[in-house]
């Protein structure tokens, strides 16, 4: 009675498990893959990143530009002050003399013009200082190129960026477009075995009634096993679609996933080559985009090199308070214990300012600057080089895509007739064996035509999808804008 119990329990357990797991498979459109990998994708937001980064560095540049201002404050006790060295005249003099007119500083023997080294008369040991200072530049030629610059690396960024997105809009939708057409691939099996399946009990039947011989049910079996077996083999090759694809769009391998829509909504058409031929410039390229980008930073560095040869005016202001003191604690006293024991005079901060213009002009550099620009401009040569060899190459690109797509659409047309033959011969040789005039032989053999005839035929179509996402590629037809708005599936 009680693993009758735990039998009922099992039953209603498994069902609500298998319930549970099921809501955790998310499907996903070839378009919302697209979107969670462009949302998701290391690479994309590394790039993106990038671009945050060059926004930043822009108004850094800009920032040189305004007024540069910074405060300090410092305190300082001396606890043995330097000595103060002049002639004996000028430290009598600095030292005074006493109420009765006698000189304070008196060594004998020593004459006027004899040096001694007295006490420091100008410094007390304490001192204190407050200030401002600020600086605003006026002209600099590196500076305006700089802002030019820092603008063009924004632009690259970006550029950057859209090209990583087309990168991984190719990835995945060539990892999407595989597992659908494995889906169909296993329905197709499910189909077949379904039909073979149907066969043997027919052929079984037939073989009771001595209708059949027992190597026709074997050879049918045969056939079966085969099938179920090649099915078994597909789907885990299916499981590794899937994680390519997971692992494309950044997905949690540990989570399940599935693939919407059918092989219907396919399109490949060999017209569109009209299509794309119009208004085509090789410009449009994205690599294109990134190396004319390199071109204009290059130009601006070279600016920039001559630029470090021209004068830089600079204005500058500093304000603050000063005061000194036997002791640090002096520093602190207030105005009223100021007064009553008076060390430099009524007020305890005295306030200085001074402001002024520098005019920085570079005259001699050991030829580094000239050294410099020569390489700039080398490196600019290297990418003009580079201008032709990207031409040659996008136009290696579409003749070859091209090539591929149109052999593609061919071998598809004619993969899909076999097909069609396929399943014709398969379905009147079965009826014929069923009516007894056909042989057992007849219906395998038209059963295994059939199985490589749909084989071929998914092929063929995989590879005009890919041939068709690779023409797209060279004919700069991939858009990744169109997908980055929508905000990702969690």
């Amino acid at each position: 009675m009680k693993r009758f119990y735990q039998t009922i329990l099992l039953c209603l357990v498994v069902p609500l498990w298998t319930n549970a797991q099921s809501t955790d498979t998310t499907s996903f459109s070839l378009e919302e893959c697209i979107k969670y990998a462009l949302e998701n994708t290391v690479d994309v937001k590394n790039a993106r990143v990038d671009a945050q980064i060059s926004e930043a560095k822009v108004k850094e540049t800009f920032g040189i530009g305004l007024p540069q201002v910074s405060g300090e404050v410092s305190l300082q006790h001396n606890q043995k002050l330097p000595r103060f060295f002049s002639s004996y005249a000028t430290a009598q003099g600095f030292a005074g003399v006493d109420a009765d007119g006698n000189p304070l500083l008196d060594i004998p023997g020593l004459q006027p013009t004899d040096v001694v080294a007295s006490p420091n008369f100008f410094q007390l040991p304490s001192s204190g200082n407050a200030s401002i200072t600020v600086n605003q530049l006026l002209f600099s030629s590196s500076y305006l190129v700089g802002l030019k610059a820092a603008g063009t690396y924004k632009e690259l960024s970006y550029k950057t960026e859209e090209q990583t997105q087309i990168q991984v809009v190719e990835n995945v939708t060539k990892a999407y477009y595989a597992v659908l057409i494995n889906n169909e691939r296993i329905n197709l099996f499910d189909n077949n075995i379904s039909r073979v399946d149907s066969l043997l009990r027919s052929t079984t039947a037939l073989n009771k009634n001595g209708f059949a011989e027992e190597i026709d049910v074997d050879r049918t079996k045969v056939t079966l096993n085969n099938l179920k077996s090649e099915r078994l083999k597909f789907l885990n090759l299916q499981n590794l679609s899937l994680n390519l694809l997971k692992f494309q769009m950044n997905y949690p391998m540990e989570k399940s996933i599935q693939v919407s829509g059918t092989i219907a909504s396919l399109q490949v058409d060999e017209d569109l080559f009209n299509e794309y031929q119009q208004g085509w410039d090789f410009k449009n390229r994205i690599e294109y985009k990134v190396l004319d980008t390199q071109r204009k930073l290059q130009e601006l560095d070279i600016k920039n090199k001559y630029s470090a040869s021209l004068p830089s005016l600079s204005a500058f202001a500093n304000l603050g308070y000063s005061t000194q003191s036997e002791n640090i604690r002096g520093i602190f006293k207030t105005n009223t214990e100021m007064q009553e024991t008076p060390q430099i005079g009524p007020d305890k901060w005295y306030s200085f300012s001074s402001f002024g213009v520098t005019l920085s002009v570079p005259l001699f550099s050991g030829l580094q600057r000239t050294y410099q620009v020569q390489q700039a401009k080398l490196s600019l040569l290297k990418i003009q080089n580079n201008y032709n060899s990207l031409k040659q190459n996008i136009d290696l690109s579409i003749q070859q895509n091209t090539v591929t797509y149109k052999n593609s659409i061919e071998t598809l047309k004619s993969q899909q007739e076999n097909m069609t033959l396929a399943e014709k011969v398969a379905r009147v040789t079965k009826i014929k064996y069923q009516q007894g005039v056909g042989s057992n032989i007849e219906v395998t053999d038209a059963e295994s035509s059939l199985r490589e005839a749909q084989v071929n035929y998914y092929n063929a179509l995989y590879d005009a999808i890919i041939a068709k996402v690779d023409l797209d590629k060279a004919y700069a037809k991939i858009d990744p804008s169109q997908y980055v708005s929508a905000e990702p599936k969690k």
